[in-house]
């Protein structure tokens, strides 16, 4: 089985790595096909092959404005070039440019798509327009029952629709945390509720909330709100800063919008031994639930958040549990499987 993936903005390199690299250790022969990461180091190459087919001069440029523009020009050269590539499967994990993949997705060639957004933000609203896209690929991944519920509601065919599950990427940091220490992960963006998890945090007495992450939003008021109660590591986190936030982290927290189907912060708490305490949306109270990894919480719901941090930081048979639960994902949401369920997808339409 020759399988060629696909990441042409190169949105999620470390869960890019793993597949490709399990799908490679599994039998199969895989091409990566993506841009240069503009944020730090990519993993080094696995049992599969690394292409930079996008964006190579555009990924250069500082300002992003001009940089999306350049993106844009790029774009349909890159995708060309990617249909063009012999392979039993090609495997789509994201469309960068929706409205110019609409024209451009066009192969005889078994075509997969995972949904890791479901429907970006940026075009959510733009219904005709997935469904199209959606029509282009033979077989739809996503990550939860949830996630098969939402695009099943935009016309995608539920004989289409393939449930994954997102593993964990897995860790194994010193434990140094203080028994206090509240994390908030990842990439800042507004959907993820940052200020939800400040307030929270700052009714929990003793709770300190250490913020680790790429700020997309303006942070002034929320760091004059949070004082003292919070740390701010802000940038991109390579592997060994991220180590070290989760190695201080009790549980972690994810007060997100109802904007995506898995988040990737989530599992590499979990894969490092981290619960968590989540808002019911997408596929992550799904993943907390089934493995009692923490708590899940209605969206929106700060009071119901902070109760949910105060029982897992005040109750020490609580935490413990949660944190039996976090290995517990580990050892069942493995690459391995999910390789397996990949390839017998692919089985499916060769």
């Amino acid at each position: 089985m020759h399988v060629v993936l696909a990441d042409p903005p190169a949105f999620t390199p470390p869960y890019d790595h793993e597949l490709a690299s399990a799908l490679g250790h599994a039998g199969a022969t895989v091409e990566l096909v993506t841009s240069p990461f503009r944020f730090g180091m990519r993993p080094d190459a696995d049992a599969y092959e690394l292409v930079d087919g996008f964006y190579a001069r555009s990924s250069t440029i500082d300002r992003r404005s001009l940089r999306r523009a350049a993106k844009t020009l790029e774009h349909p050269v890159g995708m060309r070039r990617l249909l063009a590539r012999r392979a039993d499967v090609l495997h789509l994990q994201w469309l960068a440019v929706p409205e110019l993949d609409a024209l451009l997705l066009r192969t005889r060639r078994p075509l997969v798509f995972t949904a890791h957004d479901l429907v970006p933000r940026r075009t959510a609203g733009r219904r005709r327009l997935w469904r199209q896209l959606f029509g282009r690929f033979d077989r739809v991944v996503v990550h939860s029952e949830r996630g098969r519920d939402t695009l099943t509601s935009y016309g995608v065919s539920p004989e289409k629709l393939r449930v994954v599950p997102h593993p964990v990427f897995r860790s194994d940091p010193p434990r140094a945390d203080d028994g206090r220490t509240v994390l908030a992960p990842g990439v800042i963006r507004p959907y993820k509720g940052l200020p939800d998890a400040v307030r929270a945090t700052l009714a929990v007495d003793g709770a300190r909330l250490l913020v680790a992450g790429d700020p997309r939003i303006t942070l002034g008021g929320l760091r004059q709100t949070a004082g003292d109660r919070a740390e701010w590591r802000l940038g991109y986190l390579g592997p060994e800063e991220l180590e070290r936030a989760l190695s201080e982290a009790t549980i972690a927290v994810f007060p997100y919008r109802a904007e995506l189907d898995q988040s990737g912060a989530l599992l590499q708490a979990l894969g490092a031994g981290v619960p968590a305490v989540v808002y019911d949306v997408g596929g992550l109270g799904e993943v907390v639930a089934r493995f009692g990894a923490g708590r899940v919480v209605p969206p929106g719901d700060v009071e119901g958040l902070t109760t949910a941090l105060r029982e897992l930081l005040d109750d020490a048979d609580a935490l413990a549990a949660a944190r039996d639960g976090a290995r517990r994902a580990r050892e069942e949401l493995t690459w391995d499987a999910a390789a397996a369920a990949h390839l017998a997808l692919y089985e499916e339409i060769t």
